[in-house]
């Protein structure tokens, strides 16, 4: 993690396709006093993980269209950007825990908005 003054909010990438749920998640992760920065898709998320030394926290969905999906995007992010906490959703897939990456977490949509927020928050702590 880059560094940052002692004041500084924890940063969480949100990976989302779909336009809407995309501002539903960045309004979680707001809401729960995280800044938030957004990516459509992997490609721009790996670019954004490559920019931006300070993200504590990446939260994708799993399906998505481009180079990668959400499961690619994370065993990436973790080889290249360790330490990172990983969130990982899909409303289509159940992965199993042998092809997600270590320190990450899986929540089937619609997820439980309590339950995303408290494993944000044990991730940047």
């Amino acid at each position: 993690m880059g560094q940052r003054n002692a004041y500084a909010r924890q940063v969480v990438l949100v990976v989302e396709d779909d336009p809407l749920l995309r501002m539903m998640a960045v309004d979680l992760v707001e809401d729960a006093g995280f800044d938030a920065i957004e990516a459509c898709g992997a490609d721009e998320a790996m670019e954004i993980l490559d920019s931006r030394p300070d993200i504590d926290v990446l939260f994708t969905d799993i399906d998505m269209p481009g180079s990668m999906n959400g499961v690619g995007l994370a065993n990436w992010a973790y080889r290249a950007h360790t330490p990172l906490g990983i969130v990982l959703t899909s409303g289509h897939q159940n992965p199993s825990e042998d092809v997600l990456p270590e320190r990450s977490v899986f929540f089937p949509k619609p997820y439980d908005f309590t339950k995303v927020v408290d494993t944000l928050r044990m991730m940047t702590v």
